[in-house]
């Protein structure tokens, strides 16, 4: 795994240990959908694959997340989302994830399907949207 930062790479005004590091660790669980994106984009930037699969829908799970250790994620953007919230069972969040791979920047742009099991949220797959673009 990666160096573990001190400011939340999610993009939220908070400690890393406060913020995504709590869900990482298993401290606390996300209470929307949104929140568990922007875990899983701090787990892609601090290369936390366990935790990636662990809030990953079983149903569309891979067995194994090799991560690319050539791409440096730089900067998360909530663009929408419907549903995801503490009162709904499933959602879906569009953001757009930007980062930089042989000194080039780009962006990936996801519209994400989450829903709940066993009363956790978790990724399901995307809705549309999704590649990475060149900027």
């Amino acid at each position: 795994m990666a160096k573990r930062p001190t400011t939340c790479p999610c993009g939220l005004p908070a400690p890393y240990a406060d913020c995504c590091g709590s869900l990482h660790t298993g401290r606390t669980t996300a209470i929307t959908a949104e929140q568990l994106m922007r875990s899983r984009y701090s787990a892609f930037v601090v290369r936390d694959a366990p935790y990636l699969l662990r809030t990953w829908y079983s149903e569309t799970r891979p067995r194994t997340l090799p991560l690319n250790d050539d791409f440096e994620w730089t900067g998360l953007e909530i663009l929408s989302s419907t549903g995801g919230t503490a009162f709904h069972t499933e959602g879906t969040v569009e953001f757009r994830a930007y980062y930089l791979t042989d000194n080039q920047a780009g962006s990936q742009h996801e519209n994400s399907q989450f829903t709940r099991e066993d009363s956790l949220w978790v990724y399901v797959a995307p809705v549309s949207g999704g590649g990475a673009t060149g900027r």
